[in-house]
């Protein structure tokens, strides 16, 4: 009896099962089915034989990727320009969306909103070819206002001490509006009756921001903060990275993802490594899972607000 039920309320809803199979076939497809290609970090990998036919290695490339002399100062790069980005550009969305949601003048806030959210859909190409324009050497605007105050050029763009914060400031204010979209939404669910209460209480309003605006939006910074430590060593644009990237600065903007792109595909004039690229990318991915965790951990510890 109950199968028969269950068969009617499945044939009844088949419209909706349609629908669900095609997202459901895309995920197959384009996420699990290309995990299967981890076990190339695990072997020799030759595209004449193809991952079964390839010899296995075990651990191999991760013994090679340990005692490399380049690893330790890359993975520091890496860490170094993912903590100073997520130090410096995780407040300024929230401080953005508190922002708009105190001001009272409409227009203003709305012209906030759109030149803040709107740099976030420039291309990496556009981007660095906009600081080429502003940082340049020789025509470069700053460049050439240094040169009428008569203070020799800097080379921004080549220098290994300047190329972290170039990353990471572009970074904010790329993405600043557009990670602001969200603690917006979340402050715009608040009662205004709370406000009001408050105020006939006498809070000022940094009293305000803080026990209200920003209590209210506490479980998703929280979110929002063990999912930035969980992809710190994989949330830096590649592309960015290797535009950016010369012989001057290479000493401070080779990352871990500019440095799987080389190896993996041979750029540069070595042999194509699929497997040692391979390895790479699979250490990246378990440090992530336990930073992801770890944190999770400490935060449930602290605030009692976490992922699961």
């Amino acid at each position: 009896m109950k199968k028969t039920v269950l068969g009617k309320r499945l044939l009844n809803a088949r419209g909706l099962l349609l629908l669900l199979l095609f997202p459901f076939v895309y995920v197959v497809i384009f996420n699990y089915i290309p995990m299967y290609g981890v076990v190339m970090a695990f072997k020799d990998f030759s595209p004449r034989r193809g991952i079964l036919g390839s010899s296995w290695v075990g651990l191999y490339h991760f013994r090679r990727l340990f005692s490399s002399p380049n690893f330790f100062q890359i993975l520091r790069n890496t860490l170094l320009v993912g903590i100073y980005g997520l130090v410096t550009g995780f407040p300024f969305p929230i401080i953005l969306a508190i922002f708009v949601n105190h001001c009272f003048l409409y227009r203003f806030k709305k012209a906030v909103q759109t030149i803040t959210f709107a740099p976030h859909f420039l291309s990496a190409v556009i981007l660095v070819g906009l600081m080429s324009q502003i940082l340049g050497m020789q025509s470069g605007g700053v460049n050439l206002v240094l040169a009428r105050l008569g203070i020799a050029p800097v080379n921004f763009l080549g220098s290994a001490m300047i190329y972290p914060h170039l990353n990471v400031w572009s970074g904010v204010w790329q993405h600043t509006g557009h990670g602001a979209i969200i603690y917006i939404s979340a402050l715009a669910a608040v009662d205004p009756t709370y406000h009001e209460a408050a105020m006939i209480d006498g809070a000022n309003l940094w009293q305000r921001v803080y026990h209200i605006d920003i209590a209210t939006i506490k479980p998703i910074v929280v979110i929002m903060l063990i999912l930035a430590m969980g992809s710190i060593l994989t949330r830096l644009s590649f592309e960015k990275a290797y535009l950016l990237q010369n012989p001057l600065n290479v000493s401070t903007s080779e990352i871990i993802s500019t440095y799987v792109y080389k190896v993996g595909l041979g750029v540069g004039g070595q042999r194509a490594d699929y497997s040692f690229g391979t390895a790479i990318g699979l250490f990246q991915n378990v440090v992530g899972v336990i930073l992801t965790l770890t944190v999770n951990k400490i935060a449930g510890l602290i605030s009692g607000e976490g992922m699961f």
